[in-house]
């Protein structure tokens, strides 16, 4: 005997809600799609600055009033085209425009160039063109004429040999400029370091001895060290300068399109390419070369060119000591009110403040941070450990550096670690603690070894959260330590290898920086893009090291609710 199901009433009236559903299910997907967009979004806007873009000779038309400081005729790469923001004043209407990248700024006054559409005669791609780019003034756009060497021998650019020749040279160039960098970083600033040692070691015999200083037998070490020093000093610099010199040795003779013949040392160089003769495979190998220095060099030109390992490298840092200042605090201070706190009005008024806290904004830490950590802390220790510094007024710990600002993001990001972990031990089971208790164990054992393990995850959880937060901030850390340009990043092979008191570099700043105190705003754009891509990775690095952790804790401890 089989069965019939009833047929839908369509008159039957929906349980009250059912829609709401698709509602919440609808906001989810425009919130993943939005976030998808702008990732994307970014990437592309931040991957395309090094992806070589081909330069066109544009002329304009006869009788064009517009004209590049009178020149109407001028090369550069197209930027964009896009509708003009303002109407036209005599047709009263929107016009299409261009806007290319021209180079040569010490020319120009100008990398940028705007003009409308109608304004152009005619464009065509010069296979001969060439763009450099430059330690200065950004990039150069040129028709190469000759190369002239050390040797005196010059190599026309219509030689067969001019771009092989060009490119060793570059090279060459290149690892001398490396070969520079280590002597006047490294080994001179190493005995600038010990120089500054020995005046502050002087300077407390003074203190000390007073005028009996000077026949103190380790003053006399000192002297004779210094003599050492200075004359390794001057060896160096005369290494250096020597260096500095062979990049000036040689030359590249090149003419821009207006005719005008211009001649520029190798050693002020980075690059030099053809774009409109690059075959596809030329400008992959062009654009991963140009990410690599992006990530692993020094800014430069006010930030707006080169990498910006250091802003890296000083993120990465603050946020990991940031992360292991945070968590003992609030950890703890977790444990204590959720296990071992008489629970009543006292207390809640401390979960109160704490939450009110999680809503306070930055800069209020910022400034909490420069007087308490910077002005108090830290003048406390230059009195007690650097009194000369002190007296020098140069502070070692009483400025702003990298472990003050750890511990202001570490200030304003333990609510949240508080709340995360209070939530995690109260999901563990009442039963699981009165097992172990009833087996004998003691409270804190209790605690060790039942409730912490299984609470893990979801301490891991409100980690996370600190660490997504605190990478991110700009506002106090401008502060408390953050510097437009850091010469030396705060760990190095320099003992005592970890110097807390140095300031550092931010990616969150460096966006700032390049977006509101560049003075090149449309060289800065592209860089703005690179680098706020570069932050979302990281920070998304940061946070799947955690989540990692966190899933193996949960595999581990099953129990665990989070």
């Amino acid at each position: 005997m089989t069965t019939s199901k009833p047929s839908r009433n369509p008159n039957t009236v929906q349980p009250v809600g059912e829609n709401f559903v698709w509602l919440t299910a609808m906001g989810l997907a425009a919130g993943i799609i939005m976030v998808i967009g702008m990732i994307l979004l970014i990437f592309w806007k931040g991957v395309t600055v090094f992806w070589p873009k081909e330069v066109v000779l544009v002329e304009l038309v006869e009788d064009s009033e517009a004209g590049l400081n009178g020149v109407t005729t001028f090369a550069g790469a197209i930027v964009d085209e896009r509708e003009k923001l303002s109407r036209d004043p005599v047709t009263d209407a929107y016009k299409d425009e261009y806007s290319f990248f021209i180079g040569n700024k010490e020319v120009y006054g100008q990398m940028y160039y705007y003009i409308d559409v109608d304004q152009v005669a005619r464009m065509e791609k010069p296979a001969d063109i060439m763009v450099a780019e430059r330690m200065e003034y950004g990039n150069a756009i040129f028709y190469p004429q000759a190369l002239t060497l050390a040797n005196g021998e010059v190599i026309p650019a219509d030689t067969d040999a001019f771009n092989t020749v060009l490119q060793k040279r570059l090279e060459v160039v290149r690892d001398r400029r490396s070969a520079i960098t280590q002597l006047e970083k490294k080994a001179i600033g190493r005995i600038n370091h010990q120089l500054e040692d020995i005046r502050l070691e002087k300077l407390r015999l003074k203190r000390e001895h007073g005028s009996d200083a000077a026949d103190h037998p380790n003053m006399q070490q000192l002297l004779t060290r210094e003599a050492q020093l200075e004359a390794e000093y001057k060896e160096l610099d005369a290494a250096s300068s020597a260096l500095r010199e062979l990049q000036q040795a040689e030359t590249l003779t090149y003419q821009l399109v207006t005719g005008e013949e211009r001649t520029l040392a190798l050693g002020a160089l980075v690059d030099v390419f053809k774009p409109n003769t690059m075959s596809f495979t030329d400008k992959v190998a062009f654009f991963i070369v140009h990410v690599w220095r992006f990530v692993s060099e020094n800014p430069r030109e006010a930030n707006t060119e080169g990498g910006i390992f250091p802003a890296i490298f000083g993120t990465f840092a603050m946020t990991l000591l940031m992360s292991a200042i945070v968590m003992p605090f609030g950890v703890l201070a977790a444990i204590y009110l959720r296990e071992y706190a008489t629970q009543g009005p006292f207390v809640q008024s401390i979960r109160i403040a704490i939450n009110n806290l999680a809503g306070v904004p930055s800069i209020v830490y910022g400034v909490f941070g420069l007087g308490f950590f910077v002005y108090v802390l830290g003048g406390s220790i230059d009195e007690l450990f650097f009194p000369i510094m002190a007296e020098q007024g140069t502070p070692v710990f009483g400025t702003g550096g990298i472990l003050w600002a750890a511990f202001t993001l570490a200030l304003m990001t333990v609510p949240v670690v508080v709340v995360a972990t209070e939530e995690a031990l109260a999901a563990v089971p009442r039963g699981a603690r009165e097992a172990s208790l009833a087996c004998g164990a003691s409270k804190w054992q209790t605690i060790q070894r039942i409730v912490m393990p299984a609470s893990s995850s979801g301490i891991i959880t409100g980690l996370i959260l600190a660490m997504a937060r605190g990478a991110g901030e700009v506002a106090p850390l401008m502060l408390v330590g953050v510097i437009k340009l850091a010469p030396d990043l705060p760990i190095d092979l320099e003992p005592p290898f970890i110097h807390l008191d140095r300031k550092f570099m931010h990616l969150g700043f460096h966006i700032y920086d390049l977006g509101f105190q560049s003075p090149n705003s449309e060289a800065a754009k592209p860089m703005v893009f690179a680098t706020t891509f570069l932050l979302i990775m990281l920070v998304i690095v940061l946070n799947l090291g955690a989540i990692l952790i966190r899933d193996r804790l949960r595999r581990k401890y099953a129990s665990g609710t989070f």
